[in-house]
């Protein structure tokens, strides 16, 4: 049992390269539509994941993404940095070049950073110097109230653009919130479906190994079933040579009765056709000696009827028989000929031929009882070792490593995560600050512009206006301080998080996805100078086989088996293993010596032949069957006896009253006595027996013939069962032991693609490492930090135009100082000149 050893030993090989099994439902159908089935595993973690209504920001993010950074991932640029162990010196314009769009917008970010706090001192010096606004005092234009709708206009757009900004910060920073506490259950359901997976292993491997007696029980079941699967084959292979053959025997024993019977029926009726016909010539005879007589009266010398006398005379010729039934040979011979082949019993002898071929499949069963005995003992032997290898190898001590290190994986995780999700609650609280300074400062701008709005009163002078239209333009300018204030660390934040989410963004979660990354490392040489294939020499030590992370991890996703994935067979090949010959030599043997015996069949035996050869010459066939239906065909009489003796009667009734007239008018009735009585039951007998004989005609045609092929026939079958039965014992036994064989090659072959497909199937692997980057890295932190920068930028960058629309708006709502008054001046000239009021401001 050396290979179904080697099969535990490649399982456990693979467990001990730390993978882990899944057990897909597969099935496979083999001889008998016999089937196979793994145990069904279902796990928690999903393959993909769904963000759900935010994904719409999320795209957006990306093709913003894709509009700063163009360029294609830089897989030259990547190998040659990773070549030269990360040194960026040779390679930094590549890199520049590549990185152009990020290192833009970072340094226009770090120039904003750098300008708007010294802008916001120069501006904040330049007001308290009464310059730049900062002077309490409004000149009246033209245009002042276009002016001053156009500002409010747009700073309302601006800071609806920077409120989308806003709720953008808020929501990226609730959601990134929201995954990182989903991470545990994340990790958890991974830890589960792995657990599982090693759990079910032994049950899988344990299935393989006990469908083994599923097939043996397959093969009992056929062998105790030798008579109908080997005999009845044997049976059914000369069934197309015997049994036609017997079916006409058998058919030519009732014909022969049947003849026997249309013979005997035909003799018969001769015999009563010639007594009746005797019978009638007799009637007739007389008739006619009675009109003789009468004719003989002296009346028919008297001239008026001497006439009708000699025509009554003339046709009394008429009255005689017309057939010569009673010269037709006897058919005695031919029915005593058929009586003695009757007293042999040919149906009997058919019977017995049948029965000596269809006992066949009893005598096969009869002579391969000792080998279906050997046979079962070998499989039972089989059986045990196999039961006994699951016994002697512990495959729960080898899982229990590979259990281990998922152990100490998950308690490592479990320590990690309280730290992750306490710094994730700083990080929350810092964007929540963030999100805070800026919807403060966009407050500011929308209670200015309200108050502004509702408080502004037009036939107010400057430095009349109203409390609350006082109070807007304090709230616009409270807004413009905040955001010179703040504004400065909202975008050091922005570009922090751009260029850390946008280049894992692109450098990472887009090239896992379409798998670039994985060429990056499949690259020859690249992971180490001295391997082509990295990964086949980290397992086999053999870095020429070409095994790739792409192809491992492609594999994985389609749910393949660690066999194929990792093409073990560079290790361990199963196919020169799992051979049929070598678990099945003794089976093979024991047919390949099975004897079984198979002769005196004989269809019919000699007796029954000189039966059907007495019968061929028994003369029924040589019968003259002509001669008797043109005889037979003859009506009875030469004349019609009705038509005779109504014209016998109509000459009579001519003649004058006396004897001649009484005695042929007596004669007439006799006539049609006879005519009734007698001729038309022998017309009926004479119809009978023409139907008669030509229906023995029909039985006896061609009978030589058909004797002659019938024998013809039974000696090519007889000979066929002679010369041929050994080849085709020899034939179906091949057939026989091939069926009972293919079975345990089914089963070779469904062990065979249950290791290298099914069992250890590595999804799960795939399914935690996509887990681990593309849902947590890349779904749960990089895209909500992605549209925390691209929000909370976006409302940044327009601080700087809403900062410019609020200062100008806020002239028109505060209360001036000094306003410009209008005087009619001595010299003529019609101007404007200031006016301070003592009103506070």
């Amino acid at each position: 049992m050396a290979p179904t050893l080697g099969l535990l030993l490649l399982l456990l090989l693979g467990l001990c390269w730390n993978t882990v099994s899944e057990g897909p439902s597969s099935s496979t159908r083999g001889p008998d539509v016999q089937e196979f089935e793994l145990p069904a595993m279902n796990y928690e973690t999903k393959d993909a994941y769904q963000p759900g209504s935010i994904d719409v920001l999320f795209q957006v993010v990306h093709t913003f993404l894709h509009v700063v950074q163009p360029n294609a991932f830089p897989e030259d640029i990547l190998r040659k940095i990773m070549q030269k162990k990360f040194d960026l010196s040779t390679d930094y314009e590549k890199i520049i070049r590549y990185e152009i769009g990020v290192i833009i917008c970072a340094v226009l970010g770090l120039l904003f950073v750098v300008l708007m706090p010294l802008v916001g001192f120069c501006f904040g010096v330049c007001r308290c110097c009464n310059k730049c606004g900062g002077e309490m005092h409004q000149r009246q234009k033209k245009n002042g109230t276009f002016l001053r709708k156009c500002f409010a206009v747009s700073l309302l757009v601006i800071c609806v653009f920077i409120s989308i900004g806003i709720i953008c910060g808020f929501v990226a920073n609730h959601h990134l919130r929201t995954q990182v506490e989903k991470t545990r259950k994340l990790a958890d359901s991974n830890f589960r479906d792995l657990r599982a997976l090693l759990n079910e292993t032994p049950s899988q491997i344990s299935y393989v190994l006990d469908q083994y007696t599923t097939t043996k029980e397959k093969a009992f079941s056929d062998l105790d079933n030798i008579k109908s699967l080997l005999g009845g084959g044997i049976h059914e292979q000369l069934r197309p040579k015997v049994i036609p053959v017997l079916e006409d025997i058998k058919t030519m024993a009732g014909a022969i009765k049947e003849t026997k019977d249309a013979l005997l029926h035909v003799n018969n009726t001769l015999e009563d056709l010639k007594k009746s016909t005797a019978q009638l010539n007799s009637s007739l005879s007389d008739i006619k000696m009675n009109l003789e007589q009468s004719l003989n009266d002296p009346q028919c010398s008297v001239p008026s009827v001497t006439a009708a006398c000699n025509d009554i005379r003339m046709t009394l010729n008429q009255l005689d028989g017309n057939t010569s039934v009673d010269q037709l040979p006897s058919l005695h011979n031919q029915l005593d000929n058929v009586n003695d082949v009757l007293r042999t019993d040919l149906s009997s002898l058919v019977q017995k031929g049948n029965k000596s071929f269809n006992d066949i499949p009893e005598m096969v069963q009869n002579q391969t009882t000792d080998m279906v005995s050997d046979i079962k003992s070998t499989l039972n032997s089989i059986g045990s070792d196999i039961k006994n290898i699951n016994e002697q190898i512990s495959i729960q001590d080898n899982l229990s490593i590979f259990m281990d290190s998922i152990n100490s994986i998950e308690t490592y995780i479990h320590q990690k995560l309280p730290t992750l999700e306490e710094y994730d609650l700083y990080r929350w609280l810092a964007g929540l600050v963030v999100c805070c300074l800026l919807t403060l400062i966009v407050i500011f701008y929308y209670l200015g512009l309200l108050c502004g709005v509702l408080g502004y009163d037009r036939h107010a002078t400057p430095t009349r206006r109203g409390c609350i239209s006082n109070t807007g333009g304090i709230f616009l300018m409270a807004g413009v301080g905040v955001s010179f204030l703040f504004c400065w660390i909202l975008m050091t934040v922005v570009v922090l998080t751009f260029v850390v989410g946008g280049n894992v963004e692109k450098l990472v979660c887009e090239p896992y996805q379409n798998k670039k990354l994985f060429q990056i490392l499949d690259t020859p040489y690249l992971l180490n100078e001295n391997w082509k294939y990295y990964l086949s020499g980290m397992v086999f030590n053999k870095p020429d086989i070409n095994l790739t992370f792409e192809q491992v991890y492609s594999d994985c996703k389609e749910n393949k088996g660690m066999y194929a994935t990792l093409k073990l067979e560079n290790r361990y090949n199963i196919s020169e293993h799992l051979n049929i010959q070598e678990h099945t030599r003794n089976i093979n043997s024991s047919f390949e010596n099975m004897k079984v015996k198979i002769d005196n069949i004989v269809l019919l035996d000699a007796a029954g032949r000189e039966n059907l050869l007495d019968f061929s010459s028994s003369g029924v066939d040589e019968i003259d069957y002509d001669a008797y239906l043109a005889e037979i065909a003859k009506p009875p009489t030469k004349v019609n006896l009705l038509s005779f003796a109504d014209e016998l009667e109509r000459k009579a009734r001519q003649l004058p009253p006396g004897n001649l007239k009484r005695s042929l008018t007596s004669n007439a009735q006799t006539i049609r006595t006879v005519y009734h009585d007698q001729v038309m039951p022998l017309r009926q007998l004479m119809g009978s027996l023409y139907r008669s004989i030509q229906n023995l005609q029909h039985k006896t045609s061609g009978l030589g013939v058909k004797v002659v092929n019938i024998i013809s026939s039974l000696d090519s079958a007889q000979d066929f069962i002679t010369n041929h039965i050994s080849s085709i014992v020899v034939q179906e036994s091949k057939k026989y032991g091939n069926m009972i064989l293919g079975y345990f090659e089914h089963y070779l072959q469904w062990v065979k693609i249950s290791i290298t497909e099914r069992i250890a199937a590595c999804k799960p692997m795939s399914t935690a490492l996509d887990s681990a980057v593309d849902i947590f890295l890349c779904s749960y932190i990089i895209e909500p930090m992605n549209l925390f920068w691209f929000g909370i930028g976006k409302a940044t960058i327009f601080l700087l135009p809403a900062i410019i629309f609020a200062v100008k708006l806020a002239k028109y709502y505060r209360r001036m100082d000094s306003e410009d008054v209008y005087d009619d001046m001595q010299n003529g000239h019609i101007g404007f000149h200031r006016h301070q009021t003592t009103q506070a401001l």
